[in-house]
């Protein structure tokens, strides 16, 4: 159904402010001239010159050419957009397979532009960012889902900047009006856009922190039973990262019944997407035996021996394996492993490349056999 953000007034503020400050161009793009990409992105100018080789016999004349076109020739190699394109400039190469001196400095100086203008950019970035935050924060919190919709759109992309990123992350109250709208939200598109505003801002160790005071954590958790497979890639690479480097989330995890949550999504089918969540499991129940039973409750150890069963993706392997080497420490788990199969499980992957892998199926293997001669002599 498509929505006439005419009807809507908040809409029309948001489309408004977007135009009056999003849309902001500082002047360097709208004016740039470079059209062609190093390797690393950086962009130099391309513009066509036709060099004259064309002498005079009177070495006099020569060398009064070479001064009267030296500043030419030093400013189409440095700053080639100042000079008209087709512009004939006296050439100062004798032998093509020899640079000249200007052309030695051509590259290092449209290097050493480019890095001006990224600079400057950078900080229109940060500028224009901290500007809007105030009303961008306002307009999360509106009770129009359209207006709020428009808002998170607006701040994910401000978000893929590293520059207007890091000026959101200060903004405590910024990063609360995003996850009150990831929780109050029924729309898809909203939930998308804030789970992925909050994926961008966990790359850096002042947005997990700011995630994790702001209520962050209970919030993704609660979007690991999205049905839509992009809010759960967000979801849980966000939670792997506060697991990783943000101390105290572990147990807000737990306590948000993270584990609960997790496990049922052993039976999806993305190799990449099962090694970061097995990862995460690993990071939760090491060390910590309720994790390890509410894993055991939930049906983790039949998921983990069927990855190891059914997958090749030798980091899943390696990730799964270092769950069931914790796990098989817990007399309530040994049991339950070795009879979904662990043991075969494992030792299919014992002959394998990876050594690191190798060592936590043997060294699992070695906590299963207590269970598995139990097993036998009953």
């Amino acid at each position: 159904m498509e929505i006439h953000l005419a009807e809507a007034p908040g809409a029309v503020k948001v489309t408004e402010w977007q135009q009056s400050y999003y849309g902001t161009d500082s002047g360097i793009q709208s004016g740039a001239t470079t059209v062609r990409s190093d390797k690393d992105g950086t962009e130099y100018s391309t513009k066509k010159f036709s060099y004259s080789t064309t002498f005079s016999e009177n070495p006099a004349d020569v060398e009064s050419q070479y001064n009267m076109t030296r500043a030419q020739r030093v400013r189409a190699a440095m700053f080639p957009e100042t000079v008209m394109e087709g512009t004939a400039i006296l050439s100062t190469q004798m032998d093509p397979s020899q640079q000249t001196n200007v052309q030695k400095l051509a590259e290092p100086s449209q290097q050493l532009k480019a890095a001006i203008i990224h600079l400057i950019n950078y900080q229109d970035d940060a500028e224009l960012a901290t500007r809007a935050i105030p009303e961008l924060t306002k307009l999360l919190n509106d009770e129009d889902q359209v207006v709020v919709n428009k808002a998170a759109m607006i701040v994910n992309q401000l978000t893929c900047k590293e520059a207007s990123r890091r000026a959101l992350m200060q903004s405590p109250q910024m990063v609360a009006a995003v996850v009150r709208a990831m929780q109050n939200t029924s729309n898809m598109e909203t939930t998308r856009a804030t789970a992925s505003i909050l994926h961008n801002l966990s790359h850096q160790r002042e947005g997990l922190l700011a995630i994790f005071k702001s209520g962050g954590i209970p919030a993704l958790v609660r979007l690991l039973s999205s049905p839509m497979d992009s809010v759960l890639f967000y979801a849980i690479t966000t939670l792997h990262n506060l697991l990783l480097h943000q101390e105290g989330a572990k147990m807000a995890v737990r306590l948000a019944d993270g584990l609960q949550r997790m496990v049922p999504l052993l039976k999806k089918t993305n190799p990449k997407f099962l090694a970061i969540t097995t990862d995460c499991l690993q990071l939760l129940s090491y060390g910590n035996q309720e994790s390890k039973l509410i894993i055991l409750a939930n049906g983790g150890h039949e998921g983990l021996v069927s990855i190891m069963r059914t997958y090749n993706y030798e980091k899943l392997l390696w990730t799964t394996s270092r769950v069931l080497k914790v796990l098989s420490v817990c007399p309530s788990n040994k049991p339950a492993i070795v009879d979904a199969g662990g043991m075969q499980a494992l030792g299919k992957h014992l002959n394998g490349s990876s050594q690191r892998l190798n060592q936590n199926c043997l060294w699992t293997l070695r906590n299963l056999s207590d269970a598995a001669t139990k097993q036998v002599n009953i």
